[in-house]
């Protein structure tokens, strides 16, 4: 409330420094908050106080948004057990948001903050954007820094937004990128603002839709119906898409043999 009341003054002064400004935001308990645990799923990490933010954190708050707490999750990000209770799908108490980064999902689908952060290592921002009806965006590796951030996989974490809207994903995801010192493997590169590519033009982008992925056998026709409708509306727009196969993807979520 203090944070609140602190933006609402400095925008009244004139003191605005942007979209996030003001805006209450919750992130997954698996990035580092100063003064408030992170527990990371697990009751290993029950008492666990980070002294610093994590770098995401940080530049959220320098942005001027409001953190409003922490998200539930998966234990240690990954599938499975959840040690604080079970995330519930806003729109249907009954199922599950989708891991790890579930608690973040159903927050911000059910409209308890305007957008929030989530951690994707092999799924964990776009499945609860696809199961709790919102928007998840996996940032390319290296846009957004991982420093202060519980790891899961140090090639293949990401840290990006879970929001409402495509443009609510752009403002998050403009706050949080840029170039951190601190991991080496973030880009020392400009951050475009990608709110203002959102004018609706795609002519000369290509989009490829992977075959193996869309015609498998496990997907259900409605999700193959939607993804087929969205390629139509993107080429509507000024897009090409094409057809690409990546006959190894169906081997991309093979577990080892116990």
């Amino acid at each position: 409330m203090a944070a609140a009341e602190e933006a609402e003054q400095a925008i009244a002064r004139g003191d605005y420094l942007g979209p996030m400004h003001g805006i209450p935001v919750a992130v997954k308990d698996q990035i580092w908050t100063k003064g408030i645990r992170t527990t990371v799923g697990s009751r290993l990490m029950a008492d666990f106080i980070p002294d610093e933010d994590a770098t995401a954190i940080a530049n959220l708050k320098r942005a001027g948004a409001v953190l409003l707490g922490k998200t539930n999750l998966t234990e240690f990000a990954l599938g499975g057990s959840q040690r604080y209770g079970l995330n519930r799908n806003p729109w249907n108490l009954d199922r599950f948001t989708g891991g790890s980064s579930g608690g973040s999902g159903s927050a911000t689908s059910a409209f308890l903050c305007s957008t929030s952060l989530g951690e994707d290592t092999g799924g964990s921002i776009r499945r609860p954007a696809a199961w709790c009806g919102i928007v998840g965006l996996r940032p390319s590796w290296g846009r957004v820094s991982r420093y202060g951030v519980a790891p899961g996989s140090w090639s293949m974490d990401q840290v990006g937004p879970i929001s409402r809207t495509v443009e609510d994903a752009a403002i998050t995801l403009g706050a949080i990128a840029g170039h951190d010192p601190r991991d080496p493997y973030s880009w020392d590169t400009p951050v475009p603002n990608y709110r203002h590519a959102l004018g609706g033009d795609l002519s000369g982008v290509r989009v490829g839709a992977i075959r193996e992925l869309i015609e498998s056998e496990i997907v259900d026709p409605e999700v193959r119906n939607g993804i087929r409708a969205a390629a139509a509306v993107l080429e509507e727009l000024g897009a090409t898409v094409e057809d690409v196969s990546l006959p190894l993807t169906v081997h991309g979520g093979t577990w080892p043999p116990r």
